[in-house]
């Protein structure tokens, strides 16, 4: 089987993301970037040829792992009449899709912060089909998946990775082995995972 028959994310340790056979990937401005069949991918943060790694990861002395998750490991149901929710913490990015789709039924204002009588099934399930993470799922779970590249860049955030086999995936609870957020500033506590710490440090994929 080639690369392009299976395409794979594996971690270089204290290192780049190496991504394999991949066929498309979206950059932070919305245009289709050009794939190579091999590609290092930056997730330190640093690299001054974003998102490609140059090497800066040696100089900026970044590690694999460490930190604190954002979230912790547990799956949470939202139940309503006709369709009930999961979601784990752990898992979520904080890319806010929730809120920007169905602000009336995914609110963190509100208790809980997920209620889906506040609006209809399909409503429901578009915004768990459109989040990047797998945080959100339905009853079972059930993973819904939008359609949109293998990659995805976040602007001034994470890559969004579709349909792509992580080489080592997550043991979080309900987690889904096709969709999921990985790391691009660095800063995480749940690498390779984004867990929202780079909103919080202000992280800029210009920097």
């Amino acid at each position: 089987m080639s690369d392009s028959d299976h395409p794979i994310v594996e971690e270089r340790k204290d290192g780049p993301l190496v991504v394999k056979g991949i066929r498309s990937m979206t950059g932070a401005e919305g245009a289709a970037v050009d794939v190579k069949p091999v590609m290092a991918l930056c997730r330190c943060g640093e690299s001054k040829n974003k998102p490609y790694c140059d090497g800066s990861h040696k100089d900026a002395g970044f590690q694999s792992r460490g930190g604190t998750p954002a979230g912790r490991d547990r799956l949470i149901s939202y139940e309503g009449s006709d369709v009930t929710v999961t979601y784990n913490p752990l898992l979520c990015s904080h890319a806010a899709e929730c809120g920007r789709l169905a602000s009336h039924i995914f609110d963190p204002a509100q208790k809980p912060w997920v209620q889906p009588d506040n609006g209809t099934r399909t409503e429901v399930e578009a915004v768990v089909a459109a989040c990047p993470s797998g945080a959100l799922a339905l009853d079972g779970p059930k993973h819904l998946y939008a359609d949109r590249a293998e990659i995805i860049i976040e602007r001034n955030g994470p890559y969004w990775v579709k349909g792509v086999e992580l080489a080592e995936p997550s043991l979080a609870e309900g987690a889904s082995g096709r969709k999921y957020v990985l790391c691009r500033c660095g800063k995480s506590g749940n690498k390779p995972y984004c867990d929202g710490t780079h909103r919080d440090a202000g992280w800029k994929s210009d920097d």
